[in-house]
């Protein structure tokens, strides 16, 4: 058996060819000199110079292409980036803070206040390696729309995200999605042919919505029941979970029906009947969510991530969970399209069926099916998950606002009949309680892209230079500090108020300027699943509003250590109200989940 080469023995196998070319060089010449009988080169001397030669080329390396950085800047009439002053070498001292502040801090910490010293735009530069951060509308729209061409996610990134992402959306370049994966297989019309089952309202996705919020409600009501509180974020987790799989490839998992969690104060845990398909799939979950922490880890320990994983590739074991999960709906998808004794499967043009009987129409390559459907599963999974289960963090914190919404689900629907589309659209509350959730807690709060050429940014002081942007530069931006900037959004930016998407506001801030409004991307690249996504964490609302009339949040049910730390409570803004953890991976969660009790209605 051929031994496994993990990253890191991989990462130090090239740079030991590298760093002994000095030390070659300097015995090479040495070999040379006593060849022409001259007096033959010490040893001492030799390995010093090998040794001396390494940082002393580096160094060299790094001041010219400095030189040569300013020097283009200059032409284009442009400065530098302010870059972050450290106190240790290479910013190393940077590099530790940002990695603690990821582990036990709260979203931007540390970067809220690099930009307050820096300016708007700033460069970590940790180990001398460019990283501009921004958390400016027109800068994102440059990345993100204006001049979209240049910016790529870079082979670096590709490379540390693919043993999880593979070729899929999120770890594809340009337009590549899952519009571009169909079209290079030259269908006629790959929007209409694919894509449009996630742009389409059709009712068979709100008969798919109604089968889950069933059994989330009848959960819900059975544990609340025995007096005990419920982890919301694993129910939410469950339910697009299930919904995903439905939905993706026509195959439910049935994860609710599995028993749920108990908290940790209670000492008796029933036992819970669970077949092994249902365990499968809550291994899942907690598995996807292992890979998605180690892919995010390695994007913050930039290009030396391989020196972290040298005894083991940290992406194998919970992927082996994941890629069991999946490969057999995959390859079940596969046989029956190749089925000699069936008629071969035909999707309507009506864009019924499911992603996964599109896909196989088209290519049978099972790895690029399992890319391709992971990635949209956690487009569509994770994201609706986590935004459901903060909505219900606020409603918890904020009963009026949850008395208001309920009373305009009742108004519209009442208290047993099942949404329509046209329903949902009419309730203008529910949906600017939704866009206020995903203002303050986007789902995917920090992203990053890298120059394909070296362009500039505008600088917002009018009396100055722009900005330069050198080619190859890894430029990270956040949406999450973006949504909370006063200037953009007003001086209740950090406040949880539904109403600033309904009243003057809008004109005000929204109107003036779309960009500061980015929850699901924009550009080429914006996310092509989002009305899909507001009609079922509106579905689900509205069941839970019908169900039940008050929601509380339950702090002795999480597990030690999950709630946020004392010192958070001093802090000014969100960080310093919220009751809950925001953790970060690819997507937002709650550390520890969110424990909840909520109040059964009297709909008599």
């Amino acid at each position: 058996m051929a031994a496994v080469v993990t990253p890191g023995v991989d990462l130090l196998a090239k740079g030991a060819f590298l760093l002994s070319l000095p030390a070659f060089a300097a015995y090479a010449i040495g070999q040379i000199n006593e060849h022409l009988r001259r007096t033959p080169i010490p040893t001492w001397i030799l390995i010093s110079t090998g040794i001396i030669s390494v940082p002393t080329i580096a160094a060299a390396r790094i001041i010219l292409t400095r030189l040569k950085q300013r020097r283009e800047a200059a032409a284009l009439g442009a400065k530098m980036i302010p870059t972050a002053k450290g106190k240790w070498i290479g910013n190393a001292d940077v590099f530790r803070t940002m990695q603690h502040n990821f582990l036990y801090g709260y979203p931007g910490d540390g970067l809220d206040e690099l930009l307050k010293e820096r300016g708007p735009v700033a460069n970590l530069r940790v180990f001398w390696s460019d990283l501009v951060f921004t958390a400016s509308p027109e800068h994102v729209k440059l990345i993100l729309a204006t001049d979209f061409e240049n910016y790529v996610k870079g082979a670096r990134f590709q490379r540390s995200m693919q043993d999880v992402l593979g070729v899929g959306v999120f770890n594809s370049d340009g337009k590549l999605d899952v519009l571009e994966f169909v079209s290079l297989t030259f269908l006629r019309d790959p929007l209409q042919e694919i894509c449009g089952t996630f742009t389409r309202d059709r009712i068979s996705d709100f008969e798919l919505f109604d089968r889950h919020a069933e059994i989330v409600v009848h959960q819900l009501k059975s544990r609340l029941r025995e007096g005990q509180p419920v982890d919301f974020q694993d129910l939410m987790g469950r339910f697009t979970l299930d919904s995903a799989t439905e939905f993706l490839f026509g195959h439910c998992v049935h994860s609710l029906n599995a028993g749920l969690p108990y908290p940790h104060t209670v000492s008796y845990v029933p036992t819970n009947v669970q077949t092994p398909e249902k365990r499968l799939a809550n291994d899942f979950s907690a598995a996807f969510l292992d890979a998605q922490f180690t892919i995010s880890q390695r994007e913050r320990y930039g290009p030396v991530w391989p020196l972290f994983e040298i005894f083991a590739d940290k992406t194998k074991k919970p992927m082996k969970v994941v890629n069991a999960f999946i490969e057999p709906i995959i390859t079940t998808a596969i046989a029956k399209k190749n089925s000699v004794h069936q008629e071969k499967e035909k999707v309507s043009e009506e864009g019924e069926g499911t992603l996964l009987d599109h896909l196989v129409q088209v290519t049978s390559d099972p790895k690029l099916l399992k890319d391709e459907t992971l990635n949209i599963m956690l487009a569509g999974r994770d994201t609706t998950a986590a935004t459901l289960t903060i909505v219900v963090y606020f409603l918890s914190q904020y009963p009026k606002v949850m008395e208001r919404l309920r009373q305009e689900v009742l108004d519209h629907v009442g208290s047993t009949r099942r949404p329509t589309f046209d329903d949902i659209r009419d309730m203008k509350y529910l949906r600017a309680v939704l866009n206020e959730t995903l203002r303050l807690y986007p789902i995917v709060p920090f992203n990053v892209r890298e120059t394909v050429h070296a362009t500039t940014w505008p600088n917002p002081d009018p009396n100055d230079k722009p900005f330069y942007i050198p080619a190859g530069t890894k430029t990270a931006y956040s949406v999450f500090m973006m949504h909370r900037r006063t200037d953009l959004w007003g001086p209740d930016a950090e406040e949880f108020d539904p109403d600033r998407f309904l009243d003057e506001r809008v004109k005000k801030y929204l109107v003036k300027n779309s960009f500061i409004f980015l929850p699901f991307n924009a550009g080429p690249r914006i996310c092509l699943g989002q009305q899909y996504a507001y009609n079922e964490m509106s579905f689900m609302l509205v069941r839970l509003m019908q169900n039940f009339s008050s929601i509380s949040l339950e702090l002795d049910a999480f597990p030690p250590g999950t709630l946020p730390p004392e010192e958070f409570k001093l802090a000014p803004g969100r960080k310093g109200i919220d009751k809950v953890w925001p953790k970060v991976t690819l997507t937002l969660y709650l550390a520890g989940g969110l424990w909840v009790k909520m109040q059964e209605a009297n709909n008599a």
